[in-house]
């Protein structure tokens, strides 16, 4: 079983220092603002803090308990509700819920000293439990662009058409770091579904983080891009056409989501030789790339985590370095395709059962994760960690509360990424990669059943 434990501060504040560069909106102004605003607000209670409250947040989530704002360690919580609701942060007794007055608007604000983590929060209405999330990420100083360190440059938006996937077009972002200099080649990362990743002050602040750690030489520099899954609606008659067709038709999924799975859910080597004889190429045309998988890593979520896995299992000469959120080490692709017998569930078998691949791999997931047609994530992801533990594979395995969603990962990046890329030297093309120590003393994680009435 694992267990969890939590160090956390909670308290009601009004006194933020705000810097003189936040503005404090008017009453008037019907714009969504920051948890750093609306905090500033709280401290004068009154029309310009309600009239913020109903611009940030949809009505719908403060009539059902799931508004939140956040940031870093600072958070901002709202509810539409008749009757005081107390509020729990991490099923802890949080600050007490203040209503506006005239209104049915109740709020709290909220300091989280456990930062870089995922937390959650509910309230507890006539002693009922109501509303709340499970994915509340707490960023921590580095997924904010620090003073001082400068920022790179992300491409605009460049569209691919493969041979491969015969006529699938894709689009994709080169993101280069202020470090980056054409007479020194640079490591390179691949983010699926990348145009998640792109947005500074998004929920994935990514750019943030890889501007932070090549600073600091956490990281090595590098080329990251951004690859969003592709179409292939415009290819109709090919035989990829053909196979994506027939599995939407046989799910119900749309002919883009279905492509999306087609790419990153099958077992296979298709994938990868996409990623390594259409796009690096094109990539490398314009940038000055590392060649060894000592220098590269990828990374995704979801299906685009198994994806990643996937591409580093199929060829460890081109990628060593994974992370993982939410994988789907499940059988959406099993037997779609006759000629590949394996499915995302076999690959706990085929760690213990293959030769071992020099990898160092990240792992992530929540106990509220998926169950679906296609299995179960939280237990499968479980058989990943344990079977790579097996093998003695160099590999962290961060198991949480969360459900799909990326707030969990989101929140670790920086760690992630600074455990990922230990150890890293430029004068290498190779290293064997060793289970750590600390883990290799762990037992195996075992489960419990938490979720049904003792028998």
């Amino acid at each position: 079983m694992i267990r969890f434990t939590s160090n956390l501060r909670l308290s009601f504040v009004f006194a933020v220092a705000v810097i003189a560069a936040v503005a404090i909106p008017s009453a008037s102004a019907a714009e969504k603002v920051t948890a750093t605003q609306l905090i500033a607000l709280a401290k004068t209670p009154g029309p310009a803090l309600r009239d913020a409250i109903t611009a940030t947040f949809d009505a719908k989530d403060l009539k059902e308990g799931t508004a939140w704002a956040g940031h870093g360690p600072d958070f901002f919580f709202a509810l539409d509700s008749t009757t005081k609701p107390q509020l729990l942060i991490d099923a802890i007794p949080g600050p007490q819920m203040q209503q506006l007055a005239g209104s049915s608007l109740w709020y709290a604000a909220a300091h989280i000293d456990q930062l870089g983590k995922l937390h959650s929060f509910y309230y507890l209405i006539e002693g009922k439990k109501f509303g709340g999330k499970l994915d509340v990420p707490a960023f921590g100083p580095l997924s904010y662009l620090q003073l001082g360190v400068p920022s790179g440059t992300l491409s605009e938006k460049i569209s691919h058409t493969s041979k491969i996937y015969d006529g699938m077009k894709s689009e994709y972002w080169i993101y280069v770091p202020a470090q980056y200099k054409s007479d020194t080649p640079a490591a390179l990362l691949f983010f699926q579904d990348g145009g998640g990743y792109t947005d500074r002050n998004g929920n994935n602040p990514t750019l943030n983080v890889i501007d932070n750690l090549i600073a600091q030489h956490k990281i090595p520099v590098m080329i990251c891009i951004f690859i969003n899954p592709g179409d292939i609606a415009d290819a109709p008659g090919t035989p990829t056409y053909a196979q994506v067709k027939k599995y939407s038709d046989k799910w119900n999924r749309t002919l883009k989501d279905s492509m999306r799975s087609t790419l990153y859910d099958t077992v296979s080597d298709r994938y990868v030789r996409f990623l390594r004889d259409e796009i690096i190429p094109e990539v490398a045309a314009k940038y000055n790339l590392r060649r060894d998988a000592y220098s590269r890593a990828i990374t995704g979520l979801s299906s685009g985590g198994i994806c990643s896995f996937n591409a580093a299992w199929q060829m460890p000469d081109q990628f060593s370095r994974v992370i993982s959120w939410i994988g789907s080490f499940s059988a959406i692709q099993w037997k779609e395709d006759p000629g590949v017998p394996d499915g995302g569930q076999d690959f706990p078998d085929k760690i213990l059962r293959e030769p071992k691949r020099n990898l160092r791999v990240w792992l992530q997931d929540g106990s509220e994760d998926l169950d679906l047609r296609y299995g179960n994530w939280p237990l499968a992801n479980l058989r990943m960690a344990n079977a790579l533990k097996a093998k003695e594979y160099d590999f962290h395995f961060s198991y949480g509360k969360g459900t799909h969603n990326s707030a969990h990962g989101a929140a670790e990046f920086p760690a992630e990424m600074t455990w990922l890329w230990r150890d890293y030297d430029s004068a290498k093309i190779e290293q064997t990669f060793e289970i750590e120590p600390s883990e290799k003393s762990k037992p195996i994680f075992r489960v419990a059943v938490t979720n049904r009435d003792a028998e």
